[in-house]
């Protein structure tokens, strides 16, 4: 028999640990049941180019969440790295896979450097991090508005004829584009190169319930693979009985919904457009480079600091390092998870592309579950998932309360805001509750009489 407050208490706590989460879900379930003209294969679409677009940019958080650097809305300084980067590849007219490349390679010791400022900046401003982060974000757009703006045309020259110059020859007009793709109806070979629109998305696009059929297949076995060898290898963590049933079935019915889409013609799948496997390869191996990172030597080391920074100086670990570290590696992810988000876009806004990225980036990874303080792959997945699917759904929302589909902007920025307070908030919360029931637990210690007699104290 159930024990019902026990029940109680268990479901209380859920709640109250994934109380974003839950409200994005309900969000997104009175979006879709006020919705008129929202079909399922729109959703999905809208879904997969948004969950691909910024899949990168979100998993690049994950680290300094490990070192206890926080929410890192400093991804911003990186974005930047990747900007200048798409600035000087677009401005020779390089394009296709090579000028892909080349645009990340370009991105990469600038975003070093940046990281490691903003690393040092971090270590001087210990404990406020978020904060300084956020700041620092405000103070890398004014140099980068100073470049665009002024530098080039006037410190660094350029061609006054270029497509993406001012016709004054300073600076740089407000939107330029990332150049067609070969394979786009609008690409004419006699007078145009090849551009970095979709130069990753497109290297290799497959059907939807093809791969929908392997990701289900692929995932079972790794599931069943893995509890094999967890049995055999206790020293492996072993996921409960119940979680692994549910997420064998979750494959199971994975599999049976893309051979009933095969099978079944005109169905509600079939609308479904190609999926870009190589940008979901990119991403799935970001995913396994985060995982391997934390049992390696430098990923066990950023925990360390992330749990106590004094425990972990006096273990002989550099803390300063360690974090400087975890800074610069996410700001090179950011950075190229910057020129991934801009090739799917086609078009690059040169002065507000990068605004609310951090931000962003930082709601969806909330939405997912995580903390100021703990973060992983699944929260970073799921809230791709919820957070995207609220900016779809936010349209009928502003409908249902104003009558008005416009309002729904307002709404996106509104739950963007509201994620992140809430979540800062119950952090906050938690961790003076705790601190008061600890000191309540010294307290009781102290007030604890003396029952030991004379002789047993001597």
């Amino acid at each position: 028999m159930i024990d019902d407050s026990s029940f109680k208490t268990k479901l209380r706590a859920f709640l109250l640990n994934n109380i974003v989460t839950v409200v994005f879900i309900f969000i997104i379930v009175l979006g879709l049941s006020v919705s008129t003209n929202l079909t399922f294969d729109f959703l999905m679409n809208e879904l997969i180019a948004r969950f691909f677009r910024n899949g990168f940019l979100v998993l690049s958080l994950i680290i300094p969440v490990i070192a206890g650097l926080g929410l890192n809305f400093g991804i911003v300084v990186g974005a930047l790295a990747g900007m200048l980067s798409l600035i000087v590849v677009r401005y020779f007219n390089l394009g296709g896979i090579s000028g892909l490349m080349l645009s990340f390679l370009i991105a990469l010791p600038l975003a070093m450097l940046f990281g490691f400022a903003t690393g040092k900046l971090y270590n001087k401003t210990r404990g406020q991090e978020m904060i300084a982060s956020y700041i620092v974000g405000f103070f890398a757009n004014g140099l980068y508005q100073f470049i665009v703006l002024f530098a080039l045309g006037v410190i660094i020259p350029l061609s006054k004829g270029h497509v993406m110059v001012k016709p004054d020859g300073v600076g740089l007009r407000s939107t330029f584009d990332m150049g067609p793709h070969p394979l786009s109806r609008t690409f004419n070979p006699e007078t145009q190169t090849p551009g970095l629109r979709y130069a990753l998305d497109w290297i290799w696009r497959a059907p939807f319930l093809p791969m929908l059929i392997a990701f289900g297949i692929c995932f079972l076995v790794f599931l069943v693979v893995r509890r094999m060898l967890a049995q055999k290898n206790p020293a492996l963590k072993q996921s409960k009985s119940w979680a692994f049933i549910l997420s064998c079935s979750l494959c199971v019915a994975l599999i049976i919904l893309g051979v009933y889409g095969l099978l079944v013609p005109d169905n509600f799948l079939s609308g479904i457009r190609e999926i870009p496997v190589v940008t979901g390869i990119v991403i799935l191996a970001l995913c396994l480079f985060t995982q391997y990172f934390t049992k390696t030597k430098l990923g066990q080391d950023c925990r360390s600091v992330g749990f106590d920074q004094h425990i972990a100086e006096v273990s002989g670990i550099n803390v300063d390092r360690t974090r400087i570290i975890a800074t610069m590696i996410s700001t090179v992810l950011a950075s190229w998870g910057m020129i991934i988000y801009l090739q799917n876009m086609g078009t690059v806004s040169t002065y507000t592309s990068h605004m609310q990225i951090g931000m962003f980036a930082v709601a969806a990874l909330l939405v997912g579950g995580a903390t100021k303080a703990k973060a992983n792959i699944k929260n970073a997945l799921l809230g791709l998932v919820l957070f995207n699917a609220m900016f779809i759904v936010s349209p009928d929302i502003g409908r249902l309360f104003s009558g008005d589909e416009g309002v729904g902007e307002y709404t996106r920025s509104f739950m963007v805001y509201g994620v992140i307070s809430l979540a800062l908030w119950l952090y906050a919360w938690k961790t003076l509750k705790a601190e008061k029931n600890k000191e309540l637990q010294y307290a009781w210690m102290d007030d604890e009489p003396d029952t030991k007699t004379p002789e047993s104290k001597e």
